[in-house]
């Protein structure tokens, strides 16, 4: 709360690019929806890239650390008006001119505005943006609170298809909280799609007390390797790396204390697979119908899915595909004699 709502007055400030977050080429559809967001909310976002998952018509997303809510006013478009978006954050700091990631070139001042908290600033503008993407009610909600006391919210179960966040689960002292409270919320077959940052090793103490260290998303970073081990005890499918990208420090003060330890930035998605749906590896036709991805779906750094060509999959992504969203938008063949027909997934 200090070093977002105090400390830091414009994305410049940042010392490492670790909230810079790895991201591939944006669907223009993407890139269109993003320019209807209100200036103010952009420019109090910070300087983090975006997160945002495909198939999205009608689904119901949960935004975890939605900050001035720029990611939920762009979904907010790409789920539709018969879909919804909530977003959660606990700024509660005063928010001061330029603190997020500026439209404007470092060298241009960007516009100022009185301050006021992430999540005031996101509520302010729901008006502006429903009268902008043409809805007739709201389709977003934004809501003061932490999100490994997603209860505490009035957050129930499974109530969301997707649960997405972008750079700030690290900021969480208990991971482990925050991961269970995606999967209890989230719908069988739901998906957590979301950005973070990682170590090569668990940090010493020393890092993980240093406040500058915390505030720039790396002292709080899991080791990697904690995050398949979390999320098998929570109960979601193995992590799915979609990209990753290495971080820079560019501190000489702030390396010395790091010492040989390495961060990447990285986004994942988890599945809550229902058991019912593990029956063994397949062959997949992807249908080509995602809007943005109509030709190729890239899932994650492993699997690649083009229109009409016949993919052999393991048996977690057999399931994935099977109890998702994505389950209209594939063929399936099982490997067993007795479902050589192909047939829809759902």
């Amino acid at each position: 709360q200090d070093y977002y709502g105090k400390v830091l007055q414009k994305s410049e400030d940042l010392k490492t690019n670790a909230c810079i977050t790895s991201a591939r080429p944006l669907p223009k559809v993407v890139r269109d929806a993003l320019e209807r967001v209100h200036e103010e909310v952009v420019t109090r976002y910070y300087g983090c890239g975006l997160v945002i998952p495909e198939c999205l018509a009608s689904c119901r997303i949960l935004d975890l650390g939605s900050g001035s809510g720029r990611d939920c006013y762009l979904l907010s478009q790409l789920v539709g008006e018969r879909g919804h978006v909530t977003g959660i954050d606990m700024t509660e700091g005063q928010v001061r001119r330029g603190a997020g990631a500026s439209p404007h070139p470092p060298s241009i001042s960007p516009p100022s505005f009185p301050s006021s908290s992430q999540v005031e600033v996101a509520k302010k503008h729901i008006a502006y943006h429903m009268d902008k993407f043409g809805y007739r009610k709201p389709n977003v909600e934004f809501l003061q609170g932490y999100m490994e006391k997603l209860g505490d919210a009035g957050l129930a179960d499974e109530s969301y298809d997707i649960v997405i966040s972008n750079c700030v689960i690290n900021l969480v002292p208990d991971k482990r909280a925050v991961l269970r409270e995606a999967y209890r919320v989230l719908k069988p077959g739901g998906e957590m799609y979301f950005s973070d940052v990682y170590a090569s090793q668990h940090l010493s103490e020393t890092v993980r007390k240093h406040s500058v260290l915390w505030g720039e998303c790396l002292a709080g970073a899991l080791y990697w390797r904690d995050l398949y081990s979390i999320a098998e005890q929570v109960g979601f499918s193995p992590p799915c790396l979609v990209t990753a990208s290495p971080i820079t420090i560019g501190d000489k003060e702030l390396e010395g204390i790091i010492g040989d330890c390495r961060f990447v930035s990285a986004t994942f998605r988890l599945f809550k697979v229902p058991g019912s749906s593990r029956t063994g590896p397949g062959q997949v036709i992807y249908n080509g119908g995602i809007v943005g991805h109509e030709r190729e779906l890239v899932f994650d750094a492993n699997f690649t899915f083009k229109e009409g060509e016949v993919v052999d999959v393991d048996a977690e992504m057999a399931a994935i595909l099977r109890s998702s969203r994505f389950a209209e938008e594939f063929l399936i063949r099982g490997s067993r004699a007795n479902a050589a027909a192909l047939q829809s997934c759902c």
